[in-house]
């Protein structure tokens, strides 16, 4: 299993510092990318590094990162949460729960209670990693109403939400699968796929012009066809930034 890309938010420096010292124990499951002391910092790097772990303070610089968590969420599906906290409150326990948080640890971190908290993320990446959507020859397999759609990976275009569901483009036609946009995005490989905004995930290796402007993005097939997708300003927005 590869290692899980982690950032650590965490406003007060000695607790960061702390917790990044206890993190290097379990440096063979995870990769710490970033560490960040502020509310604005941590949401632009979330952006930008799409970590599979985030410890997460609940309370940034008199901010509440819920806040955050709930707006993230709107572009991208969130990654493992892990709130540290020195409130014991029910409240934020209750929001933990609803954001479907990995664990909530009380700070000062309990090694043993850090320790379990990863292992639950391991587990739930490790059964995750096994319904990958890849078949036979790196083909990717979608349920559809009628059976099973299989598609070459390099031959799909984006995929885009479709209420419940989702359609899968390639760049001759459409077809409707019977997954979530957000049950697709930890599936399919992030090495091609990228999801912009809350509606569109793009195979980036055909990503060939951006038009800001007229917040289109030009993709281009293997066989020098072109098919112009528009995109909302969010999803310009993360495309400009990442590309």
């Amino acid at each position: 299993m590869n290692k899980l890309k982690t950032i650590v938010v965490e406003d007060e420096r000695l607790p960061r510092l702390s917790l990044l010292q206890k993190l290097e124990e379990h440096r063979h499951v995870i990769e710490v990318v970033d560490a960040c002391d502020s509310y604005e910092t941590a949401r632009q790097s979330i952006l930008k590094h799409r970590p599979d772990l985030l410890f997460l303070d609940i309370q940034l610089q008199g901010r509440d990162s819920i806040t955050m968590l709930e707006e993230l969420k709107q572009t991208i599906t969130l990654p493992y949460v892990i709130f540290t906290t020195a409130y014991s409150d029910r409240r934020y326990l209750m929001s933990a729960i609803k954001l479907s948080a990995v664990d909530y640890l009380l700070k000062p971190v309990d090694k043993g209670e850090l320790a379990h908290a990863i292992a639950k993320v391991t587990d739930r990446h490790h059964t995750q990693q096994t319904t990958q959507l890849t078949g036979m020859d790196g083909k990717l397999v979608f349920r559809t109403a009628t059976g099973r759609l299989i598609v070459d990976a390099n031959d799909v275009a984006f995929l885009r939400s479709d209420g419940n569901y989702a359609k899968v483009a390639t760049f001759r036609r459409q077809e409707t699968v019977l997954d979530s946009l957000a049950s697709l995005e930890r599936k399919l490989p992030t090495d091609s796929f990228l999801r912009i905004d809350r509606s569109l995930i793009i195979n980036v290796r055909h990503i060939y012009k951006l038009v800001s402007k007229q917040r289109l993005c030009v993709l281009l097939s293997p066989d020098g066809t072109e098919m112009e997708l528009s995109v909302s300003k969010s999803g310009m927005e993360t495309l400009s930034q990442l590309l």
